[in-house]
């Protein structure tokens, strides 16, 4: 009898470990209180991200919110919120929860027979805090800022800013306004008319333009309301949270009651003050009477977006919370942070996104406000976004990309001012390290120059020559119509503006080095150029070639019934201009160059797997995928600088070449729990925390082990250990959708939408390097 009780638990446990994670077992759940800031919990929606902890006996939340840039262009948080009960639930250590709810997008704290949630709407800008409790509670709600009064920005702190190591004058951050107003707190920032744009125009010479220009940050006002319906002013205070002051303004309950709410309604908008202030008053009117609809609408939203694409992991005969597990949670962690600014003015930030605290959390050496970042707040770095919003593609969260895309749809003039006025040619020229009105950042454009250099140029030994990191972002506005079959007809003269660029811009530097414009084969010099950051002076960089190579015919076969005949010619002209790869060898192995040669190495990407990756001229069942193979075996380059931390790629390029053993170890390595409380805060890497590029290039690694296209082809498991069991739904182009369920190495489901594509499904699971190469 005992013997068989025995197997029978053995059994059971056996069934247990088969079993693969569903959404809501990677909930975080917190049994204790947080000792501060760094270890919040994330919350959102919409465009608002909020920061949420529980410091003795004290519930305090960071809020922040999409575009919301001062003069200088840092990005400052609206504040931060304290909320204290009395007789307090929250004290003592027996009995306290903090849970986020991924499925409904909310977070749950609870202690003692009371509880708070928290959520935000997804559909219009107001956060929502409601309390529950078994007994009547006296709330105090504090709305607490450091800005309330003027604060000089010096040394190091500068580098939340655009002016970062180089300012000019004193910088000063500017007060708010804050007051008391109808039982509620009223808080704005209004930008001054004299912004860090002038500063720019005026050093890079666009002076004779600068009627013409977006300007995004002159007279920005942004800011909110907060009030509750049992809440009154109760006077102000000073305090001091790690090594800022601050001063609080405290709404405290009328009486005590056991059911009480607060909001916080928020405002951004670029108009003169009495029209942001109209705009706040009737967004507050409007809320009357909804709250219930609104939850229920934000409810469903994150449903839908939960059930449109997922992953979910467990090793195979495992019930622990292990490696492979954890790549499942942080996966789904962190693209609910993406979705936090599913419909933000602004996209995403690489560095930081909206949950940044307290910057001695990440360098005890910067003892600055909670509106730091390193890497500036309105400087956008192309190579740190696109990791951002290129996994949105499969995960098919193509609404969210429109921040992203539509930002530099809106900076196109500007950037064709800039061909005009430097170079007197048309296209739109975008730089590495790019503000939001579309110039350079001042730092990197550097002040001390020399008097007869280009003043188009960023003189940065860096960024120099470095324009082709916009075509990645063209490649995302294609792939709207090649995967969601979306008209995208509004980006076809962008992305001809961008092409152009290159098409003029390298004619115009050949003919003032000498007569001809073109080669002898007829193709243009892309001499300077730059791989990446890390290949400088080169000529003809495989990264730049692979861009113009494949957004010229993706465009021409995507976009030409919408393209004119002239657009058309044009393209098809340009194609033949474009000149074609380079190759080298390491051990008498065929490897893709960095370029056709180059001068100096000044960083550690590695472009020349660019062709793999993002551009797909090599992959699996595409030709030659043995030079692909060959430049990640032998290129000394690319294995120096091999690496899972932040911005880095090796994880998607093992993927993308179905090195299984390779593309299982560095996106362990990259999507392992984070050092701190909340598993996907990762970083700083080379950035900041939390570091979205690396939580972006995980998720990329992770989709493309699982799925991947060639010639019409599905290839499910190109890179996926047989051993670890997966539920997973990926977008694929033609509107296809696909589910598929690995468990113990069989396949449980298989589910294609279209049905009529599961004819192009292929699976590669357990197939040898030597079949993969083979495929046709």
């Amino acid at each position: 009898m005992k013997n068989t009780i025995i197997l029978f638990f053995l059994f059971s446990s056996l069934l247990v470990k088969a079993q693969i994670p569903v959404l809501d077992n990677y909930n975080q759940i917190w049994n204790t209180q947080s000792n501060n800031s760094s270890e919040s919990m994330p919350l959102g929606g919409g465009d608002i991200g909020l920061n949420v902890w529980v410091e003795k006996g004290d519930l305090y939340f960071y809020f922040s919110r999409s575009g919301t840039f001062d003069e200088h262009n840092t990005l400052l948080k609206l504040g931060r919120v304290k909320v204290t009960l009395s007789p307090n639930p929250f004290e003592g250590k027996e009995g306290f929860y903090q849970e986020l709810k991924l499925k409904e997008g909310y977070i749950l704290v609870g202690q003692n027979d009371a509880k708070i949630k928290l959520w935000v709407d997804v559909f219009k800008p107001i956060i929502h805090l409601d309390l529950e409790s078994e007994n009547p509670l006296k709330m105090t709600a504090s709305y607490e800022s450091w800005r309330y009064k003027n604060r000089d920005s010096k040394g190091k702190a500068n580098n939340a800013n655009s002016y970062k190591w180089a300012p000019q004058g004193d910088i000063v951050t500017f007060k708010d306004s804050i007051d008391f107003e109808n039982n509620g707190v009223k808080f704005y920032h209004r930008n001054r008319e004299q912004t860090v744009f002038d500063v720019a125009v005026k050093q890079q010479e666009m002076e004779s333009v600068k009627d013409q220009m977006m300007n995004p940050i002159v007279d920005l006002t942004f800011g909110g309301f907060m009030k509750g319906n049992n809440l009154k002013p109760d006077g102000t205070y000073l305090g001091k949270y790690q090594d800022t002051d601050f001063k609080g303004f405290n709404l405290t309950s009328i009486k005590p009651s056991k059911k009480q709410s607060l909001e916080i309604y928020l405002n951004t908008s670029q108009f003169d003050f009495n029209t942001w202030n109209n705009g706040l008053k009737i967004l507050i009117a409007a809320n009357k009477g909804r709250v219930e609809q609104a939850e229920k609408n934000t409810i469903k939203w994150w449903n839908n977006f939960w059930n449109r694409s997922f992953i979910h992991t467990q090793k195979s005969s495992s019930k622990a919370k292990d490696s492979v597990y954890q790549i499942g949670q942080n996966y789904q962690l962190f693209r609910y942070m993406l979705g936090c600014n599913a419909y933000g003015k602004y996209p995403t930030k690489f560095n930081g996104g909206l949950f940044t605290v307290d910057p001695v959390f990440t360098n005890p050496d910067l003892n600055f406000t909670p509106d730091f970042r390193n890497w500036g707040g309105g400087t956008m770095t192309a190579q740190n976004q696109r990791l951002v919003y290129f996994p949105m593609v499969k995960s098919g969260d193509f609404d969210m990309m429109k921040s992203q895309l539509d930002y530099y749809l809106g900076l196109q003039k500007n950037a064709e001012l800039r061909s005009q006025v430097y170079w007197k040619h048309g296209g739109a020229s975008f730089v590495e390290q790019l503000e939001n009105f579309g110039l350079p950042n001042p730092a990197e454009y550097e002040w001390k120059r020399p008097a007869d250099y280009d003043p188009g140029m960023e003189y940065n030994s860096w960024l120099e020559y470095e324009w082709d990191t916009v075509f990645e972002f063209c490649q995302m506005m294609l792939q709207q119509k090649e995967y969601a079959g979306e008209d995208i007809g509004k980006y076809n003269s962008f992305i001809i503006s961008c092409l152009r660029f290159f098409d003029e811009h390298y004619q115009y530097l050949a003919k003032n080095r000498g007569r001809k414009a073109l080669d002898g084969e007829g193709k243009l010099i892309l001499f300077p150029g730059s791989g990446a950051e890390t290949y400088k002076m080169a000529n003809n960089a495989n990264s730049t070639i692979s861009a113009l190579t494949v957004i010229t015919e993706k465009l021409l076969n995507l976009s030409e019934k919408q393209l004119s005949k002239e657009e058309a010619d044009y393209l098809k002209g340009f194609q033949t201009r474009i000149p074609p790869l380079n190759f080298g060898t390491f051990d008498g192995h065929k490897t893709l160059a960095p370029a056709k040669s180059w001068e100096r190495i000044n960083n550690s990407e590695v472009p020349q797997l660019y062709p793999v990756y993002p551009w797909g001229i090599y992959g699996i069942g595409k030709p030659d995928l043995e030079t692909a193979l060959n430049t990640w075996k032998y290129d000394t380059d690319a294995i120096k600088f091999r690496s899972h931390v932040g911005w880095k790629q090796d994880n998607i390029f093992a993927a993308r070449l179905g090195l299984t053993a390779a593309a299982a170890k560095y996106n362990t390595l990259k999507m392992a729990n984070s050092d701190r409380r909340f598993p996907a805060f990762w970083g700083p890497g080379f950035d900041w925390v939390p570091d979205h590029n690396w939580g972006g290039s995980g998720m990329i690694g992770m989709q493309e082990m699982l799925l991947q296209e060639a010639d019409g082809k599905i290839y499910l498991f190109p890179a996926w250990p047989k051993d670890w069991n997966v539920h997973f739904k990926l977008h694929a182009t033609q509107n296809t959708t696909v589910e598929v369920e690995l468990n113990n190495g069989a396949l449980k489901v298989l589910k294609v939408v279209p049905e009529e594509r599961k004819k192009d499904v292929i699976n590669l699971l357990g197939k040898s390097g030597a079949e993969k190469i083979n495929l046709k």
